[in-house]
């Protein structure tokens, strides 16, 4: 009896899917738990997989389709004859792979957005190396590829955030339309929802970073062979959002209907930028970690967050958001909260300025901070004072430690 295959459930909150290649052709055999078809969410990408061995009989939903989670997209036939020669599962790149440029050998499976800047750049995906699991080639391999020496000096520059896209300039009025994303369609409801539904106001700060610079000098080589990863900023600042968030319990709050929701502990979600676009991981339980710990979550996730793997369930239940515009060169911003949150800090670039020290104008790096809130659960009070707290912990660490 033939077998459908459905669009598993990613997540609670995710109802449909974009469908990327098939990896599967008609009247071909599979295996059970076989990879046919990849696909994006808004909250990652993955592949639909062979509910049973048999031969596909039917793909009744192409490439590029939106389709609902529990829909049927292919039929297989547990007892079919196959009809199509069957395609050679891609080998795992060599210990010593060929540089960008070659096309000795076809390239693997090929994810959209791979697809899409591969056409845009007009990389051939032959020239791709690939580096994502069973071999697929990832966005990111795709601009290594146009960035590499080897590629041809006509290609346009890659795509330098997840959400701008590099457009070669030719002079012509032209009008192109793209459909949205799962994830792109996912941030834009949440962002619009943010600024619906919620009393955003922002206050804004400024820290100097010498200390925190001249302590990460010092012990940066002992703490990098201790815990085998790199002290960062971002874990002080972790730390320092855990310090002022214990103190104001308001801005790790959130509204439901005519509640107040507080939280005794700190779930601080981490805005990263990866291969589909923006997403925000949480860091379970904050306040409990050490410095090594933030730093290698946050890594884990930058890692994962490049080839959309971070699982759903690790985007849900953040109490904070913290996201850095900095590494951008952005110098100031107005963070929008990620709801139902009801704060998000923002970092900013850090440059040297001009500042007043002990009656003398001396350069420091200095770096703009913004707490956007939801002033419906805090006052301006708590807000201002939340974010000179973090000011504080940032330009005096030692308070993070002796818990002052």
């Amino acid at each position: 009896m033939p077998v459908n295959v459905i669009v598993p459930r990613v997540g609670d909150s995710v109802s449909e899917i974009l469908l990327g290649t098939w990896l599967k052709k008609i009247g071909e055999r599979v295996a059970v738990d076989e990879p046919l078809v990849e696909y994006e969410s808004e909250k990652s990408s993955d592949s639909i997989l062979a509910p049973t061995a048999g031969v596909l009989t039917e793909i009744l939903q192409p490439e590029g389709q939106t389709v609902a989670v529990d829909s049927v997209v292919a039929v297989i036939d547990p007892a079919g004859v196959p009809t199509a020669p069957a395609v050679p599962t891609p080998a795992a790149p060599a210990a010593t792979p060929a540089p960008a440029g070659k096309a000795d050998t076809p390239a693997a499976h090929v994810m959209p957005a791979a697809a899409r800047l591969a056409a845009e750049t007009g990389v051939s995906a032959s020239q791709v190396q690939p580096s994502g699991p069973g071999g697929r080639v990832l966005k990111e391999d795709v601009q290594r590829a146009v960035t590499s020496p080897a590629a041809p000096k006509t290609q346009i520059a890659p795509v330098v955030t997840p959400v701008a896209q590099t457009v070669r300039v030719t002079g012509e009025r032209a009008v192109r339309r793209q459909a949205m994303t799962p994830i792109r369609k996912a941030i834009a409801q949440n962002l619009l929802s943010a600024q619906q539904n919620a009393a955003l106001l922002t206050t804004f700060n400024e820290i100097d970073m010498s200390a925190i610079m001249a302590l990460r000098k010092q012990h940066q080589d002992a703490f990098t062979e201790r815990h085998g990863i790199k002290l960062g900023f971002m874990s002080f600042f972790v730390k320092a959002a855990v310090d002022a968030l214990q103190a104001f319990p308001a801005i790790n709050a959130y509204v439901e209907g005519n509640e107040i929701v507080y939280h005794d502990y700190c779930d601080i979600g981490i805005a990263i930028g990866g291969g589909k676009g923006l997403v925000v991981p949480v860091i379970r339980n904050a306040e409990k970690l050490t410095f090594a710990q933030i730093e290698q979550a946050i890594a884990e996730y930058a890692k994962r967050a490049q080839s959309g793997q971070i699982k759903p369930d690790e985007f849900k239940g953040g109490t904070f958001t913290i996201t850095n515009g900095g590494v951008y060169g952005s110098l100031l911003s107005t963070p929008i909260v990620n709801p139902p949150q009801s704060g998000v800090l923002g970092m900013h670039a850090t440059q040297d300025r001009p500042v007043v020290r002990d009656g003398q104008i001396v350069a420091r790096p200095m770096m703009y901070i913004a707490l956007t809130y939801d002033h419906r659960v805090v006052d301006g009070r708590e807000a201002v004072s939340c974010l000179k707290r973090i000011k504080e912990c940032i330009e005096n660490p030692v308070r993070l430690l002796l818990e002052v």
